[in-house]
């Protein structure tokens, strides 16, 4: 198999990885072909997983643009993939040129091309960091050197919960985030659920399965499950809801059936 020029040394490009294969989704071109062979397994079972995934970006921008509109304009985004048009800096920078964006991934290809995305960016800077050991990103100097955590900050865990099985620990790991952010800070969060899935579960197990054999779980929780993650904060309007119903910029009837699977939701700490 051929090496991208682009790609990063010791990258086992052999194993697929979810965040090149949510770039495929989006139409990014930082994947291999390893990652869009297992991305279109997947669709075999849930077609509308691009749908998904536009959704979930959709959702992020309008979850960015409220934190901005409520003077929250310091991000840290933990599992932030592989940047593409629209992302976390160019809404938050767009909307406050004083923002400040932390992005996290344990992905080199993910952090190599966000370094080259935001070369020449103030007020961006990546992390290579795991959430499953959040004093690392704490503790990273480009947390500590970026934000101020005495000051409100919004914690972005879009589409990334849902890659941890709860032997990682996931919600310890939100709350001990949470615990060192200033009253006032957001908790966005987007998270995979057989809710809302236009298809049968039989039929979306399919893909939960393709992603187990990818060595990359996806564990689908529930309505319930997911609204653990919000303990110690306060669910703003309209509380936790399909993506397309979190504030919408537009009729969400008009969405594609599948932009409503799983669910969607900020919380304020208080």
């Amino acid at each position: 198999m051929e090496r991208p020029a682009w790609a990063p040394p010791g990258i086992d490009i052999s194993v697929p990885s979810v965040s090149r294969m949510y770039d495929f989704y989006l139409g990014g071109s930082h994947n291999f072909e390893v990652d869009r062979e297992a991305a279109r397994k997947a669709m075999e079972f849930l077609p509308g997983l691009p749908k998904i995934m536009q959704a979930n970006r959709a959702f992020m921008r309008r979850a960015v643009r409220f934190a901005v509109d409520n003077d929250v304009t310091q991000f840290l985004d933990i599992g932030s993939g592989i940047p593409t048009f629209g992302n976390v800096h160019e809404v938050a920078l767009a909307a406050d040129p004083a923002a400040r964006i932390v992005y996290v991934d344990h992905d080199p290809v993910a952090v190599a091309h966000s370094r080259a995305v935001l070369e020449g960016v103030e007020g961006a800077v990546v992390v290579p960091a795991d959430l499953r050991k959040p004093a690392d990103i704490l503790r990273s100097p480009e947390v500590t050197g970026l934000l101020d955590l005495d000051r409100p900050v919004a914690l972005l865990l879009v589409a990334v919960l849902h890659f941890l099985e709860d032997a990682d620990r996931p919600r310890e790991a939100v709350a001990e985030l949470l615990d060192a952010l200033a009253p006032g800070s957001l908790l966005v969060v987007t998270h995979a659920s057989y809710e809302g899935i236009p298809v049968d579960q039989e039929r979306a197990g399919g893909t939960v399965e393709v992603y187990r054999s990818t060595r990359n779980p996806l564990v689908m929780r529930s309505r319930d499950e997911i609204a653990r993650f919000f303990d110690g904060t306060g669910l703003v309007e309209p509380g936790l809801v399909s993506m397309p119903h979190w504030r919408p910029d537009g009729p969400a009837e008009e969405e594609d059936p599948y932009a409503f699977s799983g669910f969607a939701g900020v919380g304020r700490k208080a």
